[in-house]
């Protein structure tokens, strides 16, 4: 067992090393990096939405609302103001986690099947406000003409050679990849600190048992309305990125379906896990992909893939309700307590 520990540790180091530079070797594929940067959208996604089904016991089904919403803030702003990108992520996600406040704070009070409908409706509301409101969304025509990313490094100029050209507009996507990257490892930096805080232990213990959770002082509303603001900030930010990288938003790109396929990943890789959210994402991700090209050589529709989806949802509950990974947190995994306690229990069993 240590023999296999002390292997993951450089694996990880080497595994990251080839991701960094797959982009810039002559096997790269733009169409291989046009997957790997979606399977980054859905996995900050699945990251997201993981925060209410996986650390809270909230059923969400209308997350893809917030993710619209995120994406529209990021394109009206673009086409409208011209503002750039590193300053329309923060509005975006401030916007994301201000409309789950709003959502949330009359809402959260509901439980079980009550709130998920609520959460359903409401991301049918969004879609039929980008569809009607004409004046603002463009509705079914869109917003073409977006912006690509941008990166403003003029004030070297002062310092290095004012002759070179200091703005970097993002084409291609090889610079989409990296960024992607750092989107993704930045919110599961951020998620793996909140889950050894203080505020995720709380939100675990409302997902095991409310009411024990309340007994010991948690304030159950506050918190829940925490995780909400928290879950569809990041649902935001995943829509601001994808905007800016499609450069085109349509309302149709933010259907029910895809509220369906992010709980897919959350439930496949493990409620309460974040590693799990990202594996899940790789695998439906690239199992859509190998269907979008094989259902139609066998003269089915592409969108028949989410029968496949429901089909594995079916397998998964039967045979692996758990998920992948069924630990609750990854933090008990290597809590030295938790560890500890196991270790009593197994000797204890065996003798």
């Amino acid at each position: 067992m240590r023999g296999v520990t002390a292997l993951l540790g450089p694996l990880k180091y080497l595994l990251l090393a080839a991701a960094l530079a797959y982009p810039l070797t002559p096997v790269s594929d733009v169409y291989v990096l046009h997957v790997i940067v979606l399977v980054m959208v859905y996995g900050v996604l699945a990251m997201g939405l993981n925060i209410l089904p996986g650390f809270c016991g909230l059923l969400d089904l209308g997350y893809v609302g917030f993710y619209g919403i995120g994406a529209y803030t990021a394109g009206l702003l673009t086409l409208n103001y011209d503002l750039s990108f590193w300053v329309i992520v923060p509005l975006a996600v401030l916007n994301g986690a201000l409309w789950g406040i709003i959502l949330g704070a009359p809402t959260l009070r509901l439980v079980g099947d009550y709130f998920a409908i609520v959460t359903f409706g409401f991301s049918e509301l969004v879609v039929l406000f980008l569809t009607n409101e004409i004046w603002l969304t463009r509705g079914p025509l869109g917003l073409p003409g977006i912006a690509p990313v941008s990166l403003d490094l003029s004030w070297l100029s002062k310092l290095l050679n004012p002759e070179w050209d200091w703005r970097y507009v993002f084409s291609g996507e090889e610079p989409y990849y990296y960024l992607g990257m750092v989107m993704v490892f930045a919110v599961y930096v951020v998620l793996r600190r909140v889950e050894d805080s203080r505020l995720g232990r709380a939100w675990l213990a409302i997902r095991e048992d409310p009411m024990a959770a309340a007994s010991t002082g948690v304030n159950l509303f506050a918190y829940k309305v925490i995780a909400f603001a928290v879950s569809t900030g990041i649902g935001a930010l995943a829509g601001c990125f994808y905007a800016r990288w499609t450069l085109f938003l349509s309302p149709d790109m933010f259907k029910f379906w895809e509220s369906f396929l992010v709980l897919c990943m959350v439930v496949l890789g493990g409620l309460g896990n974040i590693r799990g959210a990202l594996i899940g994402a790789v695998v439906l991700i690239s199992l859509g992909e190998v269907l979008r090209v094989a259902l139609p050589s066998l003269g089915l529709p592409a969108e028949t893939r989410f029968l496949v989806y429901g089909l594995i949802m079916v397998l998964i509950m039967r045979f692996r309700p758990g998920g992948f990974f069924t630990a609750v947190a990854e933090s008990t995994l290597t809590s030295p307590l938790i560890m500890d306690l196991r270790r009593t229990l197994a000797a204890r069993k065996t003798g």
